[in-house]
């Protein structure tokens, strides 16, 4: 039987937390669409680490330091993954041309809804685990794969224009050709259209409901407690617009990190796969996921990429590389 440390008050008063927090981001400090300089991406940043932080401390005190521990862990595991999310955001944006301004308010609603989706991969996965043992094996097994083929393929190419997401939208709606400002519908002849920012949400959310299929159960392997997983995961996706803002500009620097996170999943995988045999200590599996995570970062800035010899070839990769066009077709064949 799974325990939880969450009470309905304390779901249903971190919910309605996270809610306000989204409401007044969104209603008061970005009502006006603008561009996300790196000086104001840093103070958010370190607005959601330390409101992450604080919460963390929080824990500690109520729920002891294994429960604590558990969350700066979950919530470590899930932080590295989210900028794995960002070499894939940059891929769609780029794709779309997305201008500056609007970036942000795509990623807000694109965080909402990873909110909903991952309380729904976060209720259906406890509860399969509560039920069958066995789950236990597949979501290790999981890990252990999706790190292996990370580890054996770290630029995997992203082709946003195969996104099933992207089809369904076309196929209901008619598209503008144009963005129409930061809306993602207008009303033309009495007739409801969607713009090409929708499309591009649309990708975003498709896009993060196969991210959570990694990330959720890599928090599994470290708490089986709903509340803990609910909450690590969703404070550092709080903090993803602000991180994607400030990495931007040099993600490509980090070209060792899927090397760290491939072998974050590989050891979170294998760890509940021996889970009977062997339980891994809280501050072990800490230390070795920071340890990865620092390790991989440190030896991307120490020994930086190469120069590319020659161009690069057609097709975007998780890398950030733009999709070239085709001969004769305008760079945005995106937006058509």
């Amino acid at each position: 039987m799974i325990e939880s440390v969450g009470t309905p008050w304390l779901w249903g008063g971190f919910t309605l937390f996270v809610l306000a927090m989204l409401a007044l981001d969104l209603g008061v400090f970005h009502r006006t669409a603008h561009v996300i300089g790196p000086r104001e991406a840093l103070g958010w940043s370190v607005f959601w680490i330390a409101l992450a932080l604080v919460f963390n401390a929080g824990v500690f005190r109520w729920f002891g330091p294994e429960r604590g521990l558990e969350f700066l862990t979950g919530y470590l595991i899930e932080k590295a993954l989210s900028v794995d999310n960002i070499f894939v955001f940059l891929v769609i944006f780029s794709y779309f041309a997305v201008p500056g301004a609007y970036r942000h308010r795509v990623l807000f609603w694109g965080v909402l809804g990873a909110i909903v989706f991952r309380v729904i991969f976060i209720v259906l996965g406890a509860a399969l685990l509560a039920v069958f043992h066995w789950v236990v094996y597949v979501f290790g097994g999981l890990l252990v794969v999706t790190g292996v083929k990370l580890l054996r393929s770290p630029d995997q190419e992203v082709h946003p224009e195969r996104n099933p997401a992207l089809r369904l939208v076309r196929r209901l709606l008619p598209v503008t050709a144009t963005y129409e400002g930061p809306r993602f519908f207008v009303r033309r002849g009495g007739r409801l259209y969607a713009t090409p920012l929708l499309l591009v949400l649309a990708v975003v959310e498709a896009t993060d409901i196969v991210f959570a299929i990694d990330s959720i159960p890599a928090i599994f392997a470290v708490t089986t407690d709903p509340f803990i997983v609910y909450t690590s995961n969703i404070f550092a996706i709080l903090g993803l617009r602000a991180l994607f803002f400030l990495l931007a500009g040099f993600i490509e620097r980090f070209h060792y990190l899927k090397v760290g996170l491939a072998l974050v999943l590989m050891f979170v995988g294998m760890k509940m796969i021996g889970s009977e045999v062997y339980t891994i200590p809280i501050g072990l599996s800490l230390a070795v996921v920071a340890g990865l995570i620092g390790g991989s970062v440190v030896f991307s800035l120490r020994r930086p990429p190469a120069a590319p010899a020659t161009p690069a070839p057609a097709g975007a990769t998780a890398s950030g590389a733009r999709r070239a066009p085709r001969a004769g077709a305008p760079a945005e064949d995106g937006l058509q």
